[in-house]
């Protein structure tokens, strides 16, 4: 039977991203993470450019000083400029503009850096800060949070108000991961990418073989890192480094994968009556408490760098967080039973490093100690994230 989600209207959710006061600024994030929505709520009165309108490209395309076109000279506040990507020599205008009229702000979004950075174009030299959006988090849904439900559709906005997120999703990947790469004529072969992505999917959560991937694929290994470089260009994968700082064993070298939301994984991933329910659930549990930690490290400016550590003996550790704020080992359980063998990663861990505060997060309803680990329930620590992390 299909999980049906309570929501047949359309819900929106306070966000708990906070931009900064008569500052430019840009912000970063997947297609579908609410950036447009949450910018015509903050800046209804600013002007609004969305480069995704075909006659608005057309037009500056090539000719980017018509840009003060739309901005009357006596014109005061935010100027949004969505998907500005699109147009990556804009931002020479921007710079101007920002020098010259010291009244103007700008907003400045787009779903990919890829251009502006191939393209090396004007950052803007620090006259705009960077920021990032992502899908909602637990504490911007409150009430409405289902763990059942994230695990499996994710937490993107319009999972909430669809009647049917897993067809949703099922667009998402065609129309956006896919055709979205053609358009940006990222890959010619969209075949071949598309496979690639299958294939990637079966190393979320685990530590990347890029040579083994490439294999798999058919394709050289070459491309292969090509085709990482693309999603992590596009804010729909990231790559978690080794924790490696006083290093006292042997450490793998692998950084470890995955796509930016749990559901976008679910739906890309390949499934058969062969594969085990328990290990997928596992991997969006893990999965699920990194977005939501990537999420609020970055809304609350926490500043923890975010790493895993695994030896090459195979003890391993899920989560570091290291930062001015605290440092914090994470290992994710999806069994609802903990025994002393399931906290051996983090004993090892705390071994080489006493200062660290272990946390095992588990699917069970109590809060244990054992061993001086703390253990917590998934419920529990989500949604008191900030008591724990900070």
């Amino acid at each position: 039977m299909e999980f049906s989600h309570p929501f047949h209207q359309v819900v929106m959710y306070q966000r708990l991203f906070e931009p900064p006061k008569n500052k430019s600024f840009f912000l970063f994030g997947s297609r579908g993470t609410g950036k447009t929505t949450w910018l015509k709520t903050h800046f209804s009165e600013a002007i609004y450019l969305d480069f995704l309108r075909p006659e608005l490209l057309r037009r500056l395309l090539g000719s980017e000083n018509r840009l003060e076109e739309y901005i009357p000279s006596d014109y005061t506040g935010w100027v949004v400029m969505d998907e500005v990507q699109k147009i990556p020599n804009l931002l020479d205008e921007v710079h101007r503009l920002i020098e010259e009229r010291k009244d103007l702000f700008f907003v400045l979004t787009g779903s990919s850096a890829r251009k502006l950075r191939n393209t090396q174009v004007n950052l803007l030299a620090g006259r705009a800060l960077q920021y990032q959006f992502f899908p909602l988090t637990c504490a911007e849904v409150g009430d409405d949070f289902d763990l059942i439900h994230a695990l499996k559709y994710g937490m993107l906005p319009s999972v909430f108000n669809e009647v049917n997120p897993k067809k949703y999703l099922q667009a998402y990947i065609q129309t956006y991961l896919e055709q979205e790469v053609q358009q940006e004529g990222l890959t010619r072969n969209i075949g071949a990418f598309s496979r690639f992505m299958e294939i990637a999917s079966f190393s979320q959560g685990e530590s990347l073989n890029v040579t083994e991937i490439a294999r798999e694929a058919g394709i050289h290994r070459k491309v292969a890192e090509n085709y990482f470089s693309i999603l992590e260009d596009l804010l729909i994968a990231f790559r978690l480094p080794v924790f490696s700082k006083r290093a006292k064993r042997r450490l793998t070298q692998h950084r470890k994968f995955y796509f930016f939301d749990t559901g976008i994984f679910y739906h890309l991933r390949p499934k058969g009556v062969l594969d085990s329910p328990e290990e997928l659930e596992g991997i969006c549990l893990e999965s699920l408490i990194l977005q939501e930690i990537k999420a609020m490290n970055e809304y609350m400016e926490w500043g923890y760098k975010l790493s895993f550590w695994r030896t090459t003996t195979g003890a391993e550790v899920d989560i570091i967080c290291y930062g001015d704020h605290g440092f914090y080992a994470i290992e994710v359980k999806r069994s609802h039973n903990i025994s002393r063998k399931q906290l051996s990663g983090l004993k090892k861990f705390r071994k080489d490093y006493p200062e660290v505060v272990p946390y095992l997060i588990y699917g069970g309803k109590d809060k244990l100690e054992i061993d001086g680990v703390k253990i917590i329930p998934v419920i529990v620590f989500l949604r008191n994230i900030e008591e724990y992390l900070h």
